[in-house]
């Protein structure tokens, strides 16, 4: 393939992937998205394949380059660029079709052209849905289990997984141009939105971590190894309720944000399914799409 934006190392061989993508920056939450992103990563065994230019989609004074020790002596520059990983074909992941990562900084220019770049490598790897990673602040107690909303630009998507056609207007970030090109293109897209405490911006939340991987599984009917995240998660919730408590003032904060959370109702809210039942759901739409296409 000719993308004049990505650098590829080698070209992976996939049967119908999956392309999962989570970015640090405004879309990254207490850093559930990139986490949740990592933690595939790690599972499935992905292997670096290529990498977009960095000097095309970066402001170096806002994100800036690291200067790093190698063997204590050299220093070596890490530029800050987005990088693409592939699972093995013979690795059992993303219910079988094998899986494409894309991460690293959100881009500081040209998001369409960013965006469409990877909308095009997914068409050459014969990519069948884009799924994206976000976490947003939000008036939520960190003592409750964790809200994900799960959306599509795609009005198929919507009816066959009964998602939300998102509603929301304001600012977007590079995941909401990314699923804006990718209803353009024609290429089926899926973002989960995790909702962390906002009083806690800086404290990386491995429970929404988990909340998002659980829905990832769900969507494709596979699975993640989470063991060290959900231990990182128990630790997290004492540690957090251990440092409320010690402050009244937010102690009861949380208690309000607490007692709202368990009055309000699901009425009209509209959640993923989980389990076999929704990775059948996933498969037929897939199918059907790829039906529609011969």
């Amino acid at each position: 393939m000719d993308n004049k934006y990505i650098n590829l190392e080698w070209r992976p061989e996939l049967e119908r992937p999956i392309l999962i993508a989570g970015f640090t920056g405004w879309n990254d939450a207490a850093d559930a998205a990139s986490v949740a992103v990592d933690t595939v990563l790690n599972s499935w065994g992905a292997r670096r394949f290529g990498a977009f230019d960095g000097e095309e989609f970066f402001d170096f004074q806002t994100t800036r380059p690291q200067i790093k020790l190698v063997d204590g002596v050299t220093r070596k520059v890490e530029w800050p660029e987005n990088l693409l990983w592939a699972t093995e074909p013979s690795v059992e992941a993303a219910g079988g079709r094998g899986g494409i990562l894309l991460t690293g900084p959100e881009p500081n220019f040209r998001w369409r052209s960013f965006s469409a770049a990877v909308v095009e490598l997914a068409k050459e790897l014969k990519v069948e849905m884009v799924v994206t990673m976000g976490a947003l602040l939000a008036d939520v107690p960190h003592s409750r289990p964790v809200s994900v909303a799960a959306n599509s630009q795609d009005s198929a998507l919507v009816e066959s997984l009964g998602l939300s056609a998102s509603r929301y207007e304001g600012p977007t970030g590079i995941t909401g141009v990314l699923h804006r090109i990718c209803a353009e293109g024609g290429l089926p897209s899926v973002s989960f939105w995790a909702s962390v405490p906002h009083y806690l911006p800086a404290v990386p939340s491995a429970p929404a971590a988990l909340a998002l991987l659980d829905k990832l599984s769900a969507l494709l009917g596979t699975s993640v190894n989470t063991s060290d995240l959900e231990r990182t998660a128990q630790t997290y919730q004492e540690q957090v309720s251990v440092a409320v408590s010690q402050d009244s003032d937010l102690s009861s904060y949380v208690q309000m944000l607490e007692d709202r959370f368990d009055s309000q109702t699901t009425q009209g809210a509209r959640d993923l399914p989980t389990g076999d039942d929704l990775a059948q759901e996933l498969e037929g739409f897939l199918r059907e799409q790829r039906r529609e296409e011969e």
